[in-house]
């Protein structure tokens, strides 16, 4: 029987509803072989999720996710996954505490902006949703959506929590070379995710791929949830181009993903232990 694993996942330190400990749990349920948990911009659930991997038996890795802006064509938002990153280290700690308090910033205009068009949120009502230091636009969703402001989710987010939005708020975002050299000095491996995601065509991806393997790329998400099979035989082919190592992943979130499964995604994916075999090698974790 084939070894599986599951390089992109999120518990509720950021994003998911999962504890750290739960996320490890379901995935020695499912038959993963390993995990990776890729919060975003905090390492406050590794430690956790470090240990109940070594108390259940199932390889545990440590990672994070990082949003950046490619200043090129339409300037769109891209994500960086580092996997197998050191969370005590200082180019991380630091890195992350800046990034913490610009979100901070537009939690405080978002919330703003929404009670500003009728309908009222308060920052603490989307902290005490969040659970944790990341507040995120799921967070905002699920309070107007308890709140009966909105009849779902996706309505928040298409009425109110997306670009040209009127309660939207552009955060400052790092530069996509200060994330992935972060994630090198903190001893990670640095992947592309979910490429297909951004709006660029094949000429446009390619050439951001050729950029961030001048920053120290290691990697490229050639599997997803949302992948067709020929979006995968592309984004291999793009990988393969610029020597970048082949990862992928889920993004399972939990509730607020619920048909998004762990380890399967939309039941499309079976990812290979290899992948993280060869992406190993690229980190600090090898030596």
């Amino acid at each position: 029987m084939q070894q599986t694993v599951d390089l992109h996942t999120h518990s509720c330190c950021s994003d998911g509803t999962f504890s750290p400990t739960e996320l490890v749990l379901l995935a020695k349920q499912k038959g993963l072989s390993a995990i990776a948990l890729t919060d975003h911009d905090t390492a406050d659930g590794i430690a956790e999720f470090l240990k109940a991997g070594e108390f259940y038996g199932i390889e545990t890795i440590g990672g994070m996710e990082f949003a950046a802006l490619w200043p090129k064509y339409h300037h769109p938002e891209i994500h960086i996954v580092g996997l197998g990153i050191d969370c005590h280290a200082p180019a991380l700690l630091h890195f992350i505490e800046n990034i913490q308090q610009s979100r901070v910033n537009r939690n405080i205009h978002m919330a703003e902006n929404l009670t500003r068009i009728g309908l009222p949120v308060s920052l603490e009502e989307v902290t005490n949703n969040a659970g944790g230091k990341i507040i995120t636009r799921a967070h905002f969703a699920n309070v107007l959506l308890e709140k009966g402001m909105v009849s779902d989710r996706k309505t928040a987010f298409a009425r109110y929590l997306s670009p040209g939005c009127p309660g939207y708020v552009l955060r400052d975002f790092p530069t996509p070379k200060a994330c992935i050299e972060t994630i090198k000095k903190s001893g990670g491996a640095a992947i592309l995710a979910h490429p297909t995601l951004y709006g660029l065509d094949t000429e446009e991806l390619s050439l951001l791929c050729e950029e961030l393997v001048s920053y120290g790329l290691d990697g490229m998400e050639c599997y997803y949830t949302t992948f067709t099979p020929k979006q995968t035989a592309a984004m291999k082919k793009i990988a393969e181009t610029y020597a970048l190592l082949p990862s992928g992943g889920s993004d399972f979130h939990g509730k607020n993903k619920p048909n998004i499964q762990l380890g399967t995604g939309l039941g499309n994916l079976s990812l290979p232990y290899s992948l993280w075999e060869n992406l190993k090698k690229r980190t600090s974790l090898s030596k």
